[in-house]
């Protein structure tokens, strides 16, 4: 099973980038089955939910965090991992 594993990827990276990048796609799907809904209603819940976030902001209720303690933080993880 290795050594077709190690085929499969061989031929797999000979790709296009595009090519590489709808095989990823079809493989996730594979993984996680048919999607429960439409990209219709996908789209429409991503947009009630950023409108329920701008909301929130605008009310106060979100706490914003500068972008360079966030990126700090992330940092500091990575180099906890790299030890």
């Amino acid at each position: 099973m290795a050594a077709i594993l190690k085929d499969i990827e061989a031929q797999a990276l000979e790709l296009s980038p595009k090519e590489r990048g709808s095989l990823i796609h079809r493989l996730i799907l594979s993984l996680e089955g048919p999607a429960e809904e439409t990209p219709e209603e996908i789209a429409k819940a991503w947009d009630t939910e950023i409108a329920r976030r701008v909301a929130d902001l605008e009310a106060g209720r979100t706490q914003c965090i500068p972008a360079d303690e966030v990126f700090a933080e992330i940092d500091a993880i990575i180099h906890e991992y790299d030890k």
